[in-house]
């Protein structure tokens, strides 16, 4: 049963990533610019990170910019402007994830979790089914 939430708020400081990356996974994610691959990274790793919180989502996209550009800071990225899909759902996302230089392992990610994107919202923010 998915909990009714304004903001729920999960962090891991310092912990193992929760993607498992495989070799074909970081092969991929070797061929990105290191800017475009801190991106994709933290929003896999917050798709995995909101699964594995069992709130009753099940995430298949997450959009970093939607609501807002993402900032970064040496190894750090941080979004208030996020939104992820789940059944056919956007959410609102705000994170912030440390990864290692070259990109490839988050070293530290938290989150939370924002209300549900209004359908006629949608088209405004790039927003699809």
């Amino acid at each position: 049963m998915r909990t009714a939430i304004a903001s729920i708020v999960i962090a891991c400081a310092i912990a193992p990533s929760a993607h498992a990356m495989d070799a074909r996974l970081r092969g991929q994610l070797a061929k990105l610019d290191l800017e475009t691959r801190f991106e994709q990274r933290c929003d896999m790793e917050a798709m995995d990170r909101i699964k594995a919180a069992k709130l009753g989502y099940r995430p298949d996209k997450v959009i970093a910019y939607s609501f807002g550009d993402p900032g970064a800071d040496g190894n750090l990225l941080k979004t208030r402007g996020a939104v992820f899909r789940s059944e056919g759902e956007w959410y609102r996302l705000a994170f912030k994830c440390e990864t290692t230089p070259d990109r490839f392992d988050v070293t530290a990610f938290k989150f939370r979790i924002g209300e549900k994107v209004p359908r006629e919202d949608w088209d405004a923010h790039y927003l699809y089914d």
